[in-house]
């Protein structure tokens, strides 16, 4: 059994900052790639950052210079840090994570509850 849990939730304006954490727990055997990706209204879900387990980072475009992606493989905690944030990063956030479960030989892709980010203009 393994679960990913998402925290940080808030609602904050335009151009203020807000920091992502989520914490993988559980019969884990290994984490290999750990991201975040956001669902904004009417709209499909799509990746911000992701992170491999040697820690190289990828970024949307549209969040490029203003998030940033990292973890703690100690803690199999990955965070995101998120800066001017601008209204249409309004969304809700899902953590990410391609896992290795304790008994399997496959690794296959986890997803948290999901956490609303709400950006006031």
């Amino acid at each position: 059994q393994v679960q990913l849990v998402e925290s940080g939730r808030g609602l904050v304006q335009a151009g203020g900052s807000l920091r992502l954490s989520c914490v993988a727990s559980g019969r884990i055997f290994s984490v290999i790639n750990m991201g975040w990706y956001r669902r904004a209204p009417g709209e499909q879900r799509a990746s911000v950052a992701v992170i491999t387990s040697g820690g190289t980072a990828t970024y949307a475009e549209s969040v490029k210079g203003r998030f940033t992606i990292s973890r703690d493989n100690a803690k199999n905690t990955v965070y995101l840090q998120m800066n001017s944030l601008k209204p249409e990063d309004t969304a809700v956030y899902y953590c990410n994570a391609l896992m290795r479960v304790v008994g399997t030989t496959r690794t296959s892709d986890y997803w948290g509850q999901g956490t609303q980010v709400t950006v006031s203009s």
